[in-house]
C-alpha cells in the first residue's frame, strides 16, 4: 500500500514538473496582436468572422434530434410483438406513444414548429 502511495506520488510530482518546465520554456505572448485576431492568409479580416445565425433554426434542430432518436427508440417495438405478453407490450407501447405525443403537443403548444415568427 505504501508502494502505491510513493509510486502515485512520484507520477503526480514528476507531471507537475514537466508542466511547469514547459510553461517557463515556451514563449506565447497572450497580448501578441497578430495571434489574437482572426487568421485570415496574414491579412487584416474584411468582416466579421462570426456569422449571427438564427436560435429558431438551432432549436428545430434540437427538434428534429429528439424525435430522431424516439423514432429509433420505436423500431424494436414491432419485432418484440410476438415474444412478450400482449398486453405488457400494448401498456409499454401505449405510455411510450403517449410520452412522444404530450411532448409534439407541448412545443406546437409553444409554436416551435412554426418556421416563421
Amino acid at each position: 500500500m505504501i508502494l502505491m502511495f510513493y509510486m502515485s506520488f512520484i507520477m503526480i510530482l514528476i507531471s507537475c514538473i514537466l508542466m511547469i518546465i514547459s510553461f517557463i520554456i515556451s514563449k506565447k505572448s497572450l497580448l501578441d496582436r497578430e495571434k489574437c485576431s482572426a487568421f485570415e492568409c496574414g491579412f487584416d479580416p474584411k468582416c466579421l468572422a462570426r456569422i449571427p445565425f438564427s436560435l429558431h433554426f438551432f432549436l428545430i434542430t434540437m427538434i428534429f434530434l429528439i424525435f430522431d432518436v424516439e423514432i429509433a427508440l420505436i423500431f424494436p417495438i414491432v419485432p418484440i410483438f410476438m415474444m412478450v405478453n400482449f398486453l405488457i407490450w400494448y401498456k409499454i407501447s401505449f405510455f411510450f406513444i403517449c410520452i412522444l405525443l404530450i411532448g409534439l403537443y407541448h412545443e406546437w403548444n409553444q409554436n416551435m414548429l412554426n418556421w416563421s415568427n
